[in-house]
């Protein structure tokens, strides 16, 4: 299976795929054929047939063509979307390239227009947080306008994603070994220019993560806990004061003792679908209990340029002595590394 970018042109708008998409917009070959040069995220099975698609356009302005009119902003538009689901995490995986691009682009809201018969696709939105604030009547037919304004409130993590609220939370630097780090988190592998968030289309991307660890201190987390990923070096290429960084910010859903699973099955049914481990490792860590906390967490952010260990030591005032496996930050240390990592203010609540 693989998530690639692809322009227009190179995508055989013959596959029955988009079968239902030529039934429901009588216009949709020639809006098609006009974006030859232009790409989006095509997802082929392992047939090579397609399974998802997904064109994204940032717009400025008014939004004239919906009821009510959505004011000027600048914001993403979901140009097409469109999965055959088949029991995958594939609609979370474009959600997340979604919130991606949003983040990049810096844009203050995005919106999509659908047929309210795609109910599992607008259960899925309105998850992370797209509320119902429009119509749109063409030749077609009446869709929905389902908005995402990234600075509405929400209670859920998962709705207000991919923004972290600091407020009544705590934060805490998170250590990952490299090879558990590459496996977690595919947008943050370690590269010597900055991140471009955008570029990557790793298939494995997913929002939630589960880790196992059995460092101490971990057991203090609780929901809504903001956690700063910390890379540590063990390649002996360089000194960890320049090569362990700190690159990507999560948010903690849940945190569950190995403990409290009632049996192996219940336990690989929780951590399989979003963990970094296989089946097989998971299954030897049921028998051994070696790593007793379970950490469920959403993938927010990937820093776009990496701060080392020195520069957090240096210019933010980090310990170096102290426990760096699991080590509590205050607020101003937590938002002062995010934002020499290149992650913009209005994606933090504080």
């Amino acid at each position: 299976m693989r998530l690639e970018r692809k322009c227009f042109k190179d995508v055989d708008l013959s596959d029955p795929f988009f079968g239902s998409l030529i039934r429901s917009y009588s216009e949709f070959p020639i809006w098609f054929a006009r974006k030859a040069q232009d790409s989006a995220y095509v997802f082929t099975n392992d047939t090579g047939a397609i399974d998802g698609f997904l064109y994204l356009k940032v717009e400025e302005g008014v939004v004239s063509d919906v009821d009510p009119a959505l004011p000027a902003a600048k914001r993403l538009k979901i140009g097409t979307l469109k999965i055959n689901a088949h029991g995958t995490k594939l609609g979370e995986r474009f959600i997340k390239k979604i919130f991606d691009h949003a983040t990049y682009e810096s844009v203050q809201e995005i919106y999509v227009t659908v047929f309210e018969e795609h109910a599992s696709l607008i259960m899925l939105l309105e998850r992370y947080g797209f509320i119902r604030r429009a119509s749109k009547t063409s030749a077609n037919g009446v869709e929905l306008v389902l908005v995402k304004r990234l600075q509405d409130h929400h209670d859920s993590i998962v709705a207000r994603y991919p923004v972290v609220s600091l407020s009544g939370q705590r934060a805490y630097l998170l250590s990952l070994k490299p090879e558990w780090h590459t496996r977690l988190l595919p947008d943050s592998i370690l590269k010597t220019e900055a991140a471009d968030i955008v570029q990557d289309v790793s298939h494995t991307n997913s929002i939630h993560k589960v880790y196992l660890t059995a460092m101490r201190g971990v057991d203090a987390l609780r929901s809504g806990d903001a956690l700063l990923i910390y890379r540590t070096t063990t390649d002996g290429r360089g000194a960890a004061h320049y090569r362990s960084v700190a690159t990507s910010v999560c948010v903690v859903e849940e945190l569950r003792s190995i403990h409290s699973f009632p049996s192996r099955d219940a336990f690989l049914s929780y951590c399989r679908p979003y963990s970094v481990f296989t089946e097989n490792e998971l299954s030897s860590f049921w028998v051994s209990k070696r790593y007793p906390h379970v950490v469920r967490f959403t993938y927010n952010i990937a820093l776009k340029k990496r701060i080392t260990r020195g520069e957090m030591i240096e210019e933010v005032g980090l310990d170096p002595a102290a426990y760096w496996g699991f080590l509590p930050l205050s607020h101003r240390q937590f938002l002062d590394i995010i934002r020499k990592g290149g992650v913009h203010e209005s994606l933090v609540i504080h």
